[in-house]
């Protein structure tokens, strides 16, 4: 056994004053990573940069009363991207257009697979083993980050060029499927020796499924409903097999976004169109839902969650500085009461401030000032942290 695990806290995760994982990027680490892409800066140099400004977000992070701290995902350029390009297996490549969110659209960056897929010696285990080296000695716990399986799937479905890629290797979904379970586990296992206690799928693939536009965004001409029924299904089944046999003391949760880039959107729609599967049927230990905005339907899915689960309800905006309404968000928090256990919720913000490196469109005092909002009104809720 590890150890550097953390169990002292672990059983509290989530924690009352929660936050999804990403921060803004300091702009010593932006000018770094600028310098190392035209070789400016050397890979062990750039490492020393990323080492030095997450032991300084750590401290912030402790300083704001956060009892889970991550690394920021400073080491990435986007939140999900990064790790399926350290799978073997997958290719980093460049696509004939990014990601169409609401007024703007990413970078072009995609993942193709160029081989059989596994999860063998994956970058993210270093990651982890510098933030548990560093927070040791500290009353905190490590969350980790990582895509969920589905949205890795997602992201091989994108176009039919990345369908015929995977096509090479893999002759139909349970093929495919397996070999990402696989992989999955692998990397977790690894996490998990070298002493990750709790690990956190982000997953768009819900917020995506949720949206009755989806059919179209996958060319898929069948009723909407079955087509939504089907790859929920897919995702689902993709998520379960690898949550199945886990480790008793891992904790696996899950935060389900809409989309989070420049402060834009790309997703709408309640989570009554996928409740059954995600809510109901996924056997993570808690959620962090997203719910900032009326985009994300109302409170009455919660009743699919069942007594054994928390939730923790996105409330907080990440993606502008203004300040919500203390006492309306206290009336939220009441309200989904009426359809999940009180001492079964908790609060952070929607999503991360810095889902992909560019960051939301505000400061990094606004972000600390929204940690500070959410610490507020759990100390005036629950009178405790």
């Amino acid at each position: 056994m590890c150890q550097n695990c953390q169990n002292k806290v672990v059983e509290k995760a989530p924690f009352r004053v929660d936050h999804v994982g990403s921060y803004l990027r300091p702009k010593e680490l932006v000018e770094a990573r600028e310098k190392f892409a035209k070789g400016e800066l050397s890979k062990e140099e750039l490492t020393k940069v990323e080492d030095k400004l997450i032991a300084e977000l750590v401290e912030k992070q402790i300083a704001a009363g956060l009892k889970g701290v991550t690394d920021g995902e400073f080491r990435r350029a986007y939140w999900h991207l990064d790790f399926f390009w350290g799978l073997n297996g997958i290719e980093h490549v460049q696509g004939e257009k990014g990601y169409a969110f609401k007024g703007i659209e990413t970078k072009p960056d995609t993942a193709k697979v160029s081989g059989k897929i596994s999860g063998e010696n994956h970058p993210f285990v270093e990651h982890f083993k510098y933030l548990r080296d560093i927070t040791k000695d500290k009353d905190v716990v490590v969350k980790l980050t990582i895509p969920s399986p589905s949205q890795l799937y997602f992201e091989l479905i994108r176009t039919e060029d990345h369908i015929k890629s995977y096509e090479q290797f893999y002759s139909n979904f349970d093929e495919l499927k397996a070999a990402i379970v696989a992989a999955y586990k692998q990397v977790i296992n690894d996490l998990y020796n070298e002493g990750l206690r709790v690990l956190q799928f982000d997953d768009c693939t819900w917020g995506a499924l949720a949206d009755d536009g989806f059919a179209n965004r996958f060319r898929d001409e069948r009723p909407l409903e079955e087509v939504r029924r089907d790859y929920a299904a897919r995702c689902l089944a993709l998520n379960n097999e690898v949550i199945e046999g886990k480790p008793e003391d891992l904790v696996i949760n899950t935060h389900v976004c809409r989309g989070n880039f420049a402060s834009k959107w790309i997703s709408q729609g309640g989570y009554q169109n996928v409740e059954d599967e995600l809510l109901a049927g996924e056997n993570v230990d808690a959620y962090y839902l997203e719910y900032d905005t009326d985009r994300a339907g109302d409170f009455k899915p919660l009743a699919k969650v069942g007594k054994d689960k928390k939730v923790v309800l996105g409330l907080i905006t990440s993606k502008f500085a203004d300040l919500e309404d203390k006492e309306e968000v206290i009336a939220r928090i009441k309200e989904a009461s009426q359809y999940i256990p009180l001492e079964n919720i908790y609060l952070s913000t929607q999503c991360g401030f810095a889902s992909t490196e560019e960051g939301n469109v505000i400061t990094e005092e606004d972000q600390w000032k929204k940690i500070a909002l959410i610490s507020e009104i759990v100390d005036e809720v629950w009178g405790t942290k």
